[in-house]
Parts: structure tokens; sequence; C-alpha cells
């Protein structure tokens, strides 16, 4: 079957693009890793020893990265519908992360405990249809958000990828009713074209609580 004009140019500019490149030759899963090397310089949201959640997880380039950031003693707990090859300091569970099953699944993994970080390089499956292709976006963060309010420790932080359009003024009104800062990035390795930007939100309010 002949490829249309727009799958052939997609393939293209991946097969071109230097972080596809990069990726490769320095062993990540995905270009996608390197949006959060740069978010952590920024912020520095990563340190050794911490407890992470990586929401949408696979093919794994953000979980690779949290990974070996945290270092052996830390962990990451990575979750994502599609499976996840394994990692080192990775720990994985298939299944979507809003369904009861699942959430009990990462409560029994923090016995007791608390996030450090949350982060989420999620997109819903892209049906072309711009308008349903937006709603479906925030209704993964708005899970996401809820979330990380029944897992993330007072005081911790939370990046997240989203799409600029419909609902996103009032995604970020939210997330800064819930946390003491909230900034949009929109790093390097972001493609230009794209309207994904990066969501930090820092310091989680304590008195905060899933809804």
């Amino acid at each position: 079957m002949a490829r249309s004009k727009s799958s052939a140019s997609w393939l293209a500019r991946h097969v071109n693009d230097p972080y596809v490149k990069r990726a490769q030759k320095e062993g990540y899963r995905s270009r996608a890793a390197y949006k959060l090397l740069e978010l952590n310089e920024k912020d520095r949201l990563i340190r050794p020893g911490m407890r992470i959640l990586d929401l949408g997880s696979a093919p794994g380039g953000w979980s690779q990265v949290a990974g070996r950031l945290v270092g052996a003693k830390g962990r990451v707990l990575a979750t994502d519908i599609l499976p996840m090859d394994a990692l080192p300091n990775v720990d994985f569970i298939q299944g979507d992360f809003h369904d009861e099953s699942i959430v009990e699944q990462i409560l029994e993994w923090l016995g007791g405990g608390r996030f450090d970080l949350v982060i989420s390089d999620i997109a819903p499956n892209i049906s072309g249809i711009a308008s349903a292709d937006q709603a479906a976006s925030m209704y993964l963060l708005e899970l996401a958000l809820d979330t990380v309010k029944r897992t993330l420790k007072p005081g911790g932080n939370f990046v997240a990828k989203m799409f600029q359009g419909a609902g996103s003024d009032q995604y970020i009104k939210d997330l800064r009713a819930a946390f003491d800062k909230v900034q949009i990035r929109k790093p390097e390795a972001s493609r230009k074209e794209s309207r994904e930007v990066y969501l930090v939100a820092k310091g989680l309010k304590p008195q905060v609580r899933p809804q």
C-alpha cells in the first residue's frame, strides 16, 4: 500500500530528526528522553533516591531517564496500557491508570507512602479530528491530576505534557489551585510546529485531595 503524503512526510522528518539520531546513538528509547533531560536540568526535578511515578510510560523514554537519575537507591514505577520492556531501577504495571484495579496496584506498590514526583508524557491515540483529539488529551490530563492527588506527597512535583487548545487554560488554573507554583515550558526537543508544552507544577498543597 502506498503511503499518503502526510505519512511519508512524517517518516522523512522522523528519520532526519537530530534528536531521533541522537537517541539511537546514545541508547535512549525515544527522542522524548531529551525533553525530560532538559526539563530536569532547568527545574531540578529528579534526585538520587526519589520514588517517581511515570504515567503513560511506553516505550519508556522518560522512565529510562528517571531510572538512571534516581539510581539504585531510588525507584520508578511506570504504567501504560501497552507493554514496556524492563529497565534498570524501574518497575512496571500494565493497564489503564484510571482503572481502580491499577490504582490499587500503585497504592500497594507505595506501601502507605507517597511519590516524590509524578511525570507524564502521555498522549491519546490520534483520530485526526482536532477537537476530539484535544478533548481526549485534556481528559487524560484530568485523570492524571486525580492520580497525582491520590499518590503524590505534599510538597511533591508533577510534570506533564499538554496540548494547547480547548480546556488548557482551565487545566492550568486547576493546577495552580493544587500547587504552589506552575510553569509552562517548551523544551528544545519539542518540535516547533507542535502545540505541545510541558507543565511543571511544584509544591503540592497539603490540603489537596482527589474529588
